[in-house]
């Protein structure tokens, strides 16, 4: 009787120790979280992993233009081939204008986070965008679902630095200035989607033209408002510098002008091709001249096209190899010799806002009320976005669904969060994963009841 109790004991901590160090066949044991970059973060007016301030050294990136699109990290040969050049050129930033929202990225921006690169993401492509010409009707529910499926697809990823919520659709014609409400209704709703899905928060901001006009009231706009509807950085394209200095392109004025701006500014586009390029602008970039206001920039471009702007020439966008330009090794000697300032560079620790800009014969803008997100997009804070529809079909800009007024201020502040088990994914570099279970504790509880029950019978 003893010895069959004895038996039964010994087989329950048998059952135990098995159950407790092997998963169970519904639940699969996830794989082991892959090295991860560390995420950024937009505070005061810089950029940060954790306690470093961060600095934006990079290239933009869109092999084949806009023309082509093509979405180069849905195609694992294209990227990888460019991911060895990232390599040798030292950069730690992509910026990606064209994606697909509806393929797989893993491979990319894994291999990317493997290299030490981070992704700025565009979130429009030329099918769903704003139309400067005529915003009001693009702004619209299609258009928005295609946003935020881009921000469901980027989002998992630790390396995905940033969205821009648009890209140069206020230019030089000023009747352009009249879609910053839309552009800027844009970016409050990517925020709130954000916020509202239980996403972190990856910062959202605008890539503005390089239009001396109205390049300060566009940035005082984006800044300007309820905190809802401010951006968490702002970017613009300079194309200014062409091979001369700080004082004679410009650059030292720009700097007074953005001084005490109150969010983070880098330049989303430069490198001017006039006189050629030494790429002096680095320097210039990582200077105490600079580096308390501006946190970096994206050289223009990797892949060279009709407009002469690349550093490499790529016979085709499948092509495996590339020919690396006399830019080159040009632009890599300036990033060695020029590498990111230790400490914080000077950066403020407090963020700021603007006062909104007043209409004038270069800004019409006359109002600070923004458009409502539309009632269809209403839903996807709550629901997700669901599928996105790629880079087919005819777009949204002249979809159904759009505003039918202006919002309220504070409108996009987030009231409800989705659940994180709703919104996280377990694949490539971005998701944390639940690490193992400690099983010694369990073990040494059975273990204790099994000796106690061993002593009992053999009294």
């Amino acid at each position: 009787m003893r010895s069959i109790a004895l038996a039964a004991a010994l087989a329950a901590f048998g059952r135990l120790e098995l159950v407790a160090s092997t998963p169970t066949p519904t639940e699969p044991e996830q794989p082991n979280k892959r090295a991860s970059l560390p995420t950024v973060t937009a505070s005061g007016n810089a950029f940060w992993t954790g306690n470093t301030r961060f600095y934006i050294r990079g290239i933009d990136y869109q092999p084949g233009g806009s023309s082509a699109m093509k979405d180069p990290l849905a195609d694992e040969t294209v990227c990888q081939r460019d991911i060895a050049e990232f390599k040798k050129l030292g950069i730690n930033t992509v910026r990606v204008y064209i994606t697909d929202n509806s393929a797989n990225h893993d491979t990319c921006m894994n291999a990317l986070a493997d290299a030490g690169i981070y992704a700025i993401i565009d979130a429009n492509n030329p099918l769903f965008s704003i139309n400067r010409a005529d915003p009001g009707p693009s702004y619209n529910t299609e258009y928005l679902q295609s946003v935020f499926a881009t921000i469901d697809e980027f989002i998992k990823y630790d390396n995905l630095l940033a969205f821009f919520s648009g890209n140069e659709v206020i230019n030089d014609q000023v009747q352009s200035t009249l879609s910053a409400r839309y552009v800027k209704a844009t970016t409050r709703d990517m925020r709130q989607y954000i916020s509202s899905r239980g996403y972190r928060k990856v910062p959202v901001g605008y890539s503005a033209a390089d239009v001396q006009d109205n390049r300060m009231q566009l940035a005082q706009y984006m800044n300007c408002g309820s905190d809802d509807e401010r951006s968490d950085f702002f970017a613009f394209n300079d194309y200014s510098w062409c091979n001369t200095d700080f004082q004679v392109s410009g650059w030292d004025q720009k700097v007074k002008n953005f001084t005490g701006y109150g969010l983070p500014i880098f330049l989303s586009e430069y490198g001017c091709t006039t006189n050629g390029r030494d790429f002096g602008e680095i320097a210039a970039l990582m200077s105490s001249e600079m580096t308390s206001v501006y946190s970096g920039g994206l050289l223009y471009e990797y892949a060279f096209e009709d407009n002469g702007f690349g550093i490499v020439k790529i016979p085709s966008v499948e092509s495996t190899t590339v020919n690396e330009q006399s830019d080159f090794a040009k632009f890599a000697k300036a990033l060695a010799d020029n590498p990111a300032p230790s400490g914080n560079g000077g950066a403020s620790s407090t963020t700021t806002s603007a006062a909104c800009p007043t209409k004038d014969a270069n800004w019409l803008v006359d109002s600070t009320l923004l458009p409502a997100i539309p009632d269809g997009a209403k839903a996807f804070m709550s629901s997700g976005a669901g599928a996105g529809p790629g880079l087919k079909g005819s777009g949204s800009q002249n979809a159904a669904g759009t505003s039918t007024g202006d919002a309220t201020p504070g409108s996009g502040t987030v009231t409800a969060t989705a659940s994180p088990s709703a919104t996280s994914s377990k694949s490539a570099a971005g998701p944390t994963t639940v690490g193992p279970v400690d099983k010694a504790p369990f073990i040494l509880t059975a273990l204790v009841v099994l000796l106690t029950m061993t002593g009992t019978l053999l009294l």
